[in-house]
């Protein structure tokens, strides 16, 4: 199995700030990127990360909260006798 090796087109290098000189790869479910002008190298997994539970918000809960009743709030005019 030959290992294709692609130039990423607009990419720029994290460390020397060149772009177009990342090339990338895929090898055992690691991604591999490479610079040709600062020998840049890093690898990535693939693999899924875990999936993680979304924070309850008000946005995303079904149910009404008990403590969202409605409350009569008196306003008084300190000036008013």
């Amino acid at each position: 199995m030959t290992i294709v090796k692609r130039f990423i087109a607009g990419a720029v290098c994290p460390r020397c700030g060149e772009m177009d000189k990342l090339k990338a790869w895929t090898e055992d479910d690691i991604q591999y990127r490479e610079c040709v002008a600062c020998d840049f190298t890093d690898e990535m997994s693939l693999t899924a990360p875990p999936e993680v539970a979304e924070p309850a918000t008000r946005v995303n809960q079904t149910q009404a909260d008990p403590r969202d009743e409605i409350q009569v709030v008196n306003l008084m005019d300190p000036k008013a006798k």
